[in-house]
């Protein structure tokens, strides 16, 4: 049977395929020691479970619009105008299944065959698969480690052709945990500006943010930029929901309303009683919120210094979200090994430790460490991680 050639062209999660595998060897009865999961390892808030079990109890379990509940659309305006003061009208917001299918369903009505995507790299391993499901062609754009892996105005510049269609920013990102500083965003702004092309901010990590740093969504900067860009965001990370599935879109009235006919024919609605749970999430105070971050601050800062304790090992100190993206490439020029890819899949099999090779990111120099698990499993993957370096050092 001959398949779609859309689909044919596609390239497997790396992400699910480490921990598919990392799930394999603990069913045989190893010690694993997964740092490759993409989801906060906090069960969601009670306020948050409590809100779903009401819903359900009041029959709450039945279609609801293909962009989402009012209700949770009127608490999405409430959070931009409390953290980024910005204003959105229901007809420019659309709850979907996930930002991820968020992002998909903006693809799909943005992108016409062979139009191009701006995509920095290190990207997240879904933006190019959902640009060439939509037919476009993803750019990459190489952001280079001495620049804390960000793309700077004359990169975009130089990039972006007649076929240029839109740019991807996704700060704090996903896998480096890099932010993006107001005037950054200004200078890329300015460039995407006097091009004429969209500006897709993915924000999913903003509540995931440490030091003295905060968030900046490129929408807040002007209103030429607000009118430009499409804003993904979700309770996915922030809310320890990703199993929920409820993310969403704001931008463009006209953008959004095409996702909301697609999204009608293809998933009719965001699940009811998860809509009902992320109504509770942004109509709550953000304490329980607050302690995740703190935690998960304190596992950055300890994770760090262990890696980059490790001979050879170079590391951008991230900004955000709950990964580390360290540089091995000289840790593999002093081995036997013959990549960063080799190398992490042996590092599963003899100390049993699950990482996931930065070539999926486009970083075929990197891996990336969740640091979303306890201290206690941190400390010892750090200890396999030394131990295997020595142990292959030549």
């Amino acid at each position: 049977m001959e398949l779609a050639d859309r689909v044919q062209s596609l390239t497997p999660s790396s992400t699910l395929a480490i921990t598919s595998k990392a799930k394999a060897l603990k069913d045989e009865g190893h010690d694993v020691i997964g740092l490759g999961a993409g989801e906060p390892d906090f069960n969601t808030p009670s306020y948050i479970l409590d809100a779903a079990k009401e819903a359900m109890d009041h029959g709450q379990t039945k279609y609801t619009p293909s962009g989402g509940l009012v209700p949770l659309k009127n608490a999405i305006r409430g959070k931009f105008e409390r953290d980024q003061n910005l204003s959105y009208t229901n007809s420019e917001i659309i709850v979907t299944t996930g930002a991820k299918h968020a992002l998909y369903t903006l693809f799909q009505v943005l992108l016409n065959r062979g139009d191009e995507v701006i995509v920095p790299v290190p990207y997240w391993v879904s933006y190019p698969e959902q640009i060439k499901l939509a037919e476009g062609q993803p750019v990459y754009v190489k952001a280079s480690e001495e620049n804390s892996f960000k793309i700077t105005p004359e990169q975009l510049e130089d990039s972006i052709t007649s076929y240029t269609k839109a740019v991807i920013i996704n700060s704090p990102s996903n896998p480096t945990g890099v932010l993006y500083t107001k005037e950054e965003l200004q200078a890329l702004g300015e460039v995407a500006l006097k091009n004429n092309i969209f500006i897709v901010s993915d924000e999913i990590y903003e509540k995931l943010i440490y030091g003295q740093q905060s968030h900046q969504s490129i929408a807040t900067i002007s209103d030429d930029l607000k009118d430009i860009t499409i804003i993904i965001n979700g309770v996915s990370k922030s809310h320890a929901m990703t199993g929920w599935r409820i993310g969403y879109a704001a931008g463009n009235e006209n953008i959004i309303k095409a996702m909301t006919n697609l999204a009608s024919h293809a998933t009719s609605n965001p699940t009811s009683i998860a809509q009902y749970a992320a109504i509770a999430a942004y109509s709550h105070d953000e304490n329980e919120i607050e302690q995740m971050k703190l935690a998960f601050e304190e596992r950055l800062n300890k994770l760090y210094n262990w890696i980059t304790s490790i001979p050879n090992v170079s590391c951008v100190k991230p900004d955000g979200a709950f990964y580390l993206f360290p540089n091995f490439k000289n840790v593999v020029n002093h081995s036997s090994f013959d990549s960063v890819d080799e190398w992490v899949k042996q590092l599963l099999e003899e100390e049993k430790v699950a990482v996931v090779p930065g070539s999926g990111f486009g970083s075929e120099d990197n891996i990336r460490l969740s640091y979303a698990t306890s201290l206690d499993n941190l400390e010892e993957a750090a200890k396999r991680i030394k131990r295997f370096v020595e142990k292959h050092s030549k």
